[in-house]
């Protein structure tokens, strides 16, 4: 089964719209945990506009699930967080700086020696490795160059398109992109913009899909569904068990 990891960026944003601790970052991954979900993501930016660098510390102590720290390894910050963290997971994202919200994969082809000094890095302290790409074969086959144990499918333009109703040319290129990845020996991870609505088709069409992290989306459905209630619906998604969600057909 395809496991689901939890991003909670923005159970950090709220917290830190009004100072204190409220809601707690700690507590509310730890009910994750125990709602069902395999692992918790954060992605801290220079600016901790949400995840703060300690959160990260307090949250390896604290979790008993897998934690995925993606982030912009040319910051020499973000690469020595992971280090002294050594998380289950490491996804390196190519944001610059100020940026809202990722929006694009590697050129692996063009960041090759980059990638593959940095993957090597952190698979010697025993680190997974993971890199954020589109869904473009031939950077599939450049993230294979790099030793990566997996590549992470950009999905936005999934979520777009099967919005409108394209659901079969959505899903295209990310099965041929899979396709390669299995052929190369590459995990699947994917995440950006995918919801209740079409994680389920997504998932049922990506060979080897191992992981999906997901946190926008979540976190916007548990407002109307609660917490516990989501984090359920979502890995309903990730089975072959049909789905139906009041007032979302």
């Amino acid at each position: 089964m395809t496991s689901l990891s939890v991003n909670i960026n923005k159970i950090a944003t709220l917290r830190n719209s009004r100072g204190g601790n409220n809601p707690d970052l700690i507590k509310t991954a730890l009910d994750i945990e125990r709602f069902g979900a395999a692992g918790i993501t954060v992605h801290p930016r220079p600016d901790e506009r949400h995840i703060r660098y300690a959160d990260v510390f307090e949250l390896k102590r604290a979790i008993s699930t897998e934690l995925n720290i993606e982030g912009n390894c040319t910051e020499e910050k973000f690469v020595q967080l992971v280090l002294s963290n050594k998380p289950a997971q490491v996804t390196l994202v190519p944001d610059t700086l100020g940026q809202i919200t990722s929006n694009h994969g590697w050129n692996t082809i063009e960041h090759k020696d980059y990638l593959t000094k940095m993957i090597s890095l952190f698979k010697q302290e025993g680190i997974r490795t993971s890199i954020f790409v589109d869904p473009i074969t031939e950077m599939i086959e450049g993230a294979a160059a790099t030793g990566t144990d997996r590549i992470e499918l950009y999905t936005e333009a999934y979520a777009k398109d099967s919005a409108l109703g394209k659901k079969d040319a959505a899903i295209a290129p990310y099965i041929t992109a899979a396709k390669k990845a299995n052929e190369l020996g590459l995990g699947i991870n994917a995440g950006h913009d995918l919801d209740l609505l079409n994680l389920q088709y997504f998932k049922l069409h990506i060979p080897g899909l191992l992981e999906v992290s997901i946190g926008h989306a979540l976190i916007c459905d548990a407002l109307y569904l609660g917490l516990e209630n989501t984090v359920q619906l979502y890995k309903r998604c990730l089975s072959n068990v049909e789905l139906y969600v009041y007032g979302k057909e």
